[in-house]
């Protein structure tokens, strides 16, 4: 009976203490403060359960799809598709309702992501997961999402309000499948168009690359705590667009000079903009790799621009410290330097939690060490509100994503970024003239106008270029020649078919470019992991414009690609050719609306297009001695187009470019106001460029570089006056010592309608 009474006693303090253990559990109190709810939670971490945040596998459904065709021999070089030899779904499940799974990217339908939400939050401390996925432009790479324009046609549009709408509206439909985690923007700077994610990029200018990637963040992530809001991800750092051969992941090898007025300032003007974590490169960067470079993740991202949030790394690269750079002995000693050298998540695998806990319990890491990562990751979670809103709502996912605004703003999207690149007079097109269309080329009738980074859309959801033809001019006879989809595999006969029936057409277009579809992924031509040794059209391509041409009848050539292509033949001989970059779901509606002049086209190239690969590396802000000796053979400092060029169907006359002084301050403002009036026929949008060079100073300085843009809106006949603010920010440089400074001496404003020399209004001014 006093055993009774005693093991009745013992129960009951058991219970009061088990109770007060409750009342502290701060983390599950939403009303605690961020900071209070982490430090509690943690507190009662095992480390493996620390660990365990701190890694990232793919999904289930991505397990089984990948192990039942991929031997582990594919493995090492493919930076899409994996599985884990040896370990099936139902393990890596039991590992997520252990609590030792942080976050899961590759997972593509909101009852997957539901699905793993609900084994994880049973696990002790039922700590949420953090789903990740590369919507790079709208959640396109999962099924039933809007398909904006790729980055490259996005800033084509040199559009920031646009950047950040598509953000916003991208978030939306990402937490209605129950996602969190963008990664994106890429605000790597382009150096080498035979590099395949020119596409998924803003181009080659920092300063735009610097103003669209900030305001992408901000879209993204507004304030971080509502149910309409996600993490981005700046990537990839660094010089990853800048690789030595062309080939993703390949050494960059340049100065710190380089480095921080080229490379760098598109990602602390991302750290900036607030972005809570950040993307380390494939590549070695000056002969360490990028991922367990200390001096890039410590010293430069959270010494000088106080970064705050995580760094995650990319597809397997830590391994690759090991395997394949061969800084590290084996895969732990990998891990340990990307760990001390600053990384703070690992993508992905299933090594990771057994051999970290076991250099902390070696004390070669600290625990603390794991500690800061784990509060960084915690923090973003209890940000985002998952731990009181873990599941999306399945029945009402679809309000949300493909909604009519949504679509709207692809459309608009899409219009506002393809490039008008020549036009001799036949665009835009008069339908009573030409009754007879043949329409030809690989991308002609396909969804490949979705990009990179997109799923199989719905066919009712995508507008191929030949539907959007029809349907704007629904009287005009449209003869379809189909030349496949695959460049590489093009048919001599379907080419001479489409030149049989180019002399019959009254007119011809041709749909060329690349091929970048990623669910046939070792068939593609352009996009990630698809470079190139040159810049030509693949397969016959050439010889199908060629051909269509000789017809005699006026042939247009549409490209469809995510890099610049050197279509030096087409240029000089065909009479209109039209960039349409990767223009998305309503791509083909688009570019039928600018070929019949229904809109106006508007949109500016973000790169320089080189005529070959012999001209890389070619880009508008360049040292002035780059061209000083001309190539003994061929055209060296002329590009194909120049960056910042497109064409519209009306015509604008820049005037007056007038200063508010000829003499500042070193830390005072300028004001420059040109004139500009359309002087055609045609309402138009004009993008307005603003370029200085400091004309003589003691380290040498390019050129011309973008320091200002605006989208101007005339009507026929107006005339507007447009003024911007010169900043000491947009005079300053690095000195010798790699210090920031604005020199003394003059310097060289620029107004006009591209970079190129002959467009541009001058005027000079000092500072004192």
């Amino acid at each position: 009976m006093k055993k009774t009474l005693l093991f009745a006693v013992m129960a009951t303090g058991l219970v009061l203490m088990s109770g007060a253990k409750e009342k502290k559990a701060i983390y599950k109190d939403p009303s605690a403060s961020v900071s209070e709810r982490v430090e509690d939670l943690l507190s009662r971490m095992t480390l493996e359960e620390k660990v365990g945040q701190m890694n990232q596998f793919v999904g289930i459904e991505h397990i089984k799809a990948n192990s039942a065709v991929l031997t582990e021999g594919d493995l090492f070089n493919n930076t899409a598709q994996a599985f884990y030899p040896g370990i099936t779904g139902d393990t890596v499940i039991r590992w997520t309702r252990e609590g030792l799974v942080g976050s899961f990217l590759h997972v593509l339908t909101i009852e997957e992501a539901n699905m793993l939400q609900r084994h994880a939050m049973s696990s002790r401390l039922a700590i949420p997961i953090l789903f990740g996925i590369d919507a790079i432009h709208g959640n396109a790479n999962a099924p039933d999402n809007t398909v904006y324009p790729t980055n490259i046609g996005l800033a084509s549009s040199f559009d920031p309000e646009m950047a950040y709408k598509i953000a916003r509206q991208t978030a939306a439909e990402m937490r209605a499948m129950n996602l969190h985690w963008t990664f994106n923007p890429n605000v790597d700077v382009v150096r080498d168009p035979r590099w395949g994610r020119v596409g998924e990029t803003f181009g080659e200018d920092p300063y735009l690359i610097s103003v669209l990637g900030a305001e992408s963040v901000k879209g993204y992530q507004g304030t971080l705590d509502t149910p309409n809001d996600v993490l981005a991800c700046i990537k990839h750092f660094v010089g990853g667009g800048f690789p030595a051969n062309g080939t993703n992941g390949s050494p960059t090898d340049v100065s710190e000079r380089t480095l921080r007025e080229v490379l760098l300032p598109p990602f602390e003007a991302g750290v900036e903009a607030g972005a809570g974590s950040l993307m380390t490169s494939h590549n070695e960067v000056n002969g360490i790799p990028a991922h367990s470079n200390e001096w890039l993740m410590r010293d430069v991202l959270r010494g000088e621009w106080g970064f705050k949030g995580f760094v995650v790394s990319d597809w397997m690269d830590i391994e690759h410290i090991y395997d394949l750079h061969r800084t590290a002995e084996n895969l732990k000693e990998a891990f340990y330097q990307s760990i001390m050298a600053g990384m703070d998540m690992h993508m992905h695998g299933i090594y990771w939690n057994e051999l970290v806990c076991e250099l902390v319990r070696e004390g070669r890491i600290p625990e603390s060490r794991i500690d800061e990562s784990v509060r960084r990751i915690l923090d973003v979670k209890f940000r985002l509100g998952i731990f009181e809103n873990p599941y999306a709502d399945e029945a009402r996912t679809m309000e949300v994503r493909l909604s009519p605004g949504h679509r709207a703003t692809a459309l608009e999207a899409a219009r506002n970024s393809i490039v008008l690149l020549k036009n001799d007079g036949v665009l835009p097109l008069d339908a009573s003239k030409y009754k007879r269309v043949m329409v030809t080329g690989i991308n002609a009738d396909d969804e490949n106008i979705l990009g990179d980074w997109s799923a199989s859309q719905r066919p009712e959801n995508v507008t191929t270029i030949l539907e959007g033809l029809r349907e704007v001019a629904p009287d005009t006879h449209f003869e379809f020649v189909d030349q496949g989809w695959n460049p590489q595999t093009m048919s001599p006969a379907q080419v001479e078919k489409a030149a049989e029936h180019a002399r019959h057409a009254d007119l011809n277009i041709v749909v060329a470019g690349e091929y970048m579809m990623r669910h046939r992924w070792a068939l593609r031509t352009g996009g990630e992991d698809t470079d190139r040794s040159d810049i030509d059209l693949v397969g016959l391509q050439n010889e199908l414009i060629e051909k269509v041409a000789a017809s005699g009848k006026p042939t247009i050539l549409i490209l469809v690609n995510g890099r610049q292509l050197g279509v030096e033949w087409a240029a000089e001989n065909l009479p209109a050719i039209v960039e349409a970059w990767e223009p998305g779901m309503y791509g083909g509606q688009a570019v039928a609306e600018i070929l019949y002049g229904t809109v106006n086209p508007s949109a500016k190239l973000p790169v320089t297009i080189p005529r070959s690969v012999g001209q890389i590396q070619m880009y508008y802000n360049h040292k002035p001695s780059l061209y000083f000796h001309p190539y003994a053979a061929g055209k060296s400092s002329s590009p194909l187009w120049p960056f910042g060029f497109g064409l519209s169907y009306t015509t604008y006359e820049y005037s007056d470019l007038r200063l508010s002084s000829d003499e500042i301050a070193a830390d005072g403002t300028l004001d420059v106001t040109v004139r500009v009036k359309n002087t055609g026929s045609r309402d138009g949008v004009e993008i307005i460029q603003l370029y200085i060079r400091d004309l003589y100073s003691s380290v040498t300085r390019p050129v011309k570089e973008l320091k200002d843009f605006g989208r101007v809106a005339l009507k026929a006949g107006e005339t507007k006056d447009i003024t911007f603010t010169i900043t000491p920010d947009k005079l300053q440089f690095l000195d010798k010592d790699l210090r920031p400074v604005v020199e003394p001496g003059e310097f060289v404003v620029m107004v006009g309608p591209s970079s190129e020399d002959s467009r541009l209004l001058k005027r000079s001014f000092n500072v004192k």
